[in-house]
């Protein structure tokens, strides 16, 4: 009997055959025009960075935080990546963790690697974009307004994950949606708080020391009032 998951890291054999397929070519998709935005937007003074957070973006995945009930959680990162560089390199770069987690740490399984790069990279860094670019036209162009979206986009971005992994496994008719779902968003309910405090700390420190890197950051707060960066191609 298939234990009831509460992780978003799905492991080969929760999936069928058909919805793994689906997962993958939206994935695959999703990095991929995130490759074609890093090779004609990324400049010398990005790459650094890019480089940087997909490391600190593996590290924090690796080391988990105590939750309720005995549970833990880590950082997914999504909207993080997405804040600082961009949704469609955020899919990128969370692609790569993830491959490489996949491969080298057998974190996840590699036959549901395109739902966990879906799940925990490209559906919470599209949605980040969307949410993040939203919020900076309709709330004052603050410090505290645009950290406290940031907050509250990582927090949903967790919620979206574990919601798509339970239908995942619904559609492959290994967990009933009525059993997976109230778990796993109860879990990551609590998740997302940590995956909020680490990303808007992150997000905080880079906007104090280096605002022109904060890809979707409102250009009243930079330091010279320019845009922080070109704008992103794609951006949603």
């Amino acid at each position: 009997m298939i234990e009831l998951p509460i992780a978003l890291h799905i492991p080969d054999g929760f999936l069928s055959g058909g919805v793994a397929a689906a997962c993958g070519v939206g994935a695959v998709a999703a990095v991929a025009y995130g490759l074609r935005v890093a090779n004609t937007e990324l400049d010398e003074a990005r790459v650094p960075l890019l480089g940087v957070l997909a490391a600190f973006i593996f590290a924090t995945q690796m080391l988990n935080f105590p939750i309720a009930g005995g549970t833990s959680g880590h950082l997914l990162g999504a909207t993080l990546a997405a804040v600082l560089l961009g949704p469609w390199l955020a899919c990128l770069v969370l692609g790569v963790v993830l491959v490489v987690q996949a491969f080298a740490f057998a974190d996840g399984g590699i036959s549901a690697l395109g739902a966990n790069v879906l799940n925990m990279g490209v559906l919470g860094a599209l949605l980040a974009g969307f949410l993040v670019a939203a919020g900076t036209k309709v709330l004052p162009h603050t410090r505290v307004a645009f950290l406290g979206v940031v907050g509250v986009v990582s927090w949903l971005a967790v919620m979206v994950g574990a919601a798509a992994t339970s239908v995942e496994l619904a559609a492959s008719n290994t967990v009933a949606l009525g059993a997976s779902l109230p778990a796993m968003l109860g879990v990551h309910a609590l998740i997302g708080i940590g995956e909020a405090v680490i990303t808007v700390a992150a997000v905080s420190a880079v906007l104090a020391a280096r605002p022109d890197l904060v890809a979707l950051v409102p250009k009243e707060l930079t330091a010279t009032g320019a845009p922080a960066t070109r704008p992103v191609e794609g951006t949603v």
